[in-house]
């Protein structure tokens, strides 16, 4: 498996953007994710594409970094790049959010 990050610095030097790829297989993925996200200090949006499986962050970076970021994406259940997800985390994900499942 191939996996890529990106770093863009955003029009404004307050924020920057982040895309991890992640193991996340369905829409319930995408809202656990995107909800992992809102509650994340510093970061201000995220959006995550199932069909890419690619998570797009936007963040403060005064207040959290990419690791952090991948820490709390691994922390929901999912592989963050090639950090993969937290094994407790990973055994509490519904069956259908399982990479096993693949994409539905």
């Amino acid at each position: 498996m191939f996996f890529t990050t990106l770093s863009v610095q955003a029009q404004n030097n307050n924020e920057k953007t982040v895309q991890i790829k992640t193991s996340a297989v369905c829409g319930m993925c995408k809202k656990s994710l995107e909800k992992t996200m809102a509650y994340e200090k510093g970061v201000k949006k995220s959006n995550l594409d199932v069909d890419s499986k690619m998570l797009t962050v936007s963040y403060d970076p005064k207040k959290t970094n990419e690791d952090k970021i991948r820490k709390a994406v691994n922390d929901t259940g999912y592989d963050a790049d090639d950090k993969p997800a937290t094994p407790r985390a990973y055994n509490k994900l519904d069956d259908c959010c399982r990479k096993e499942a693949g994409a539905h």
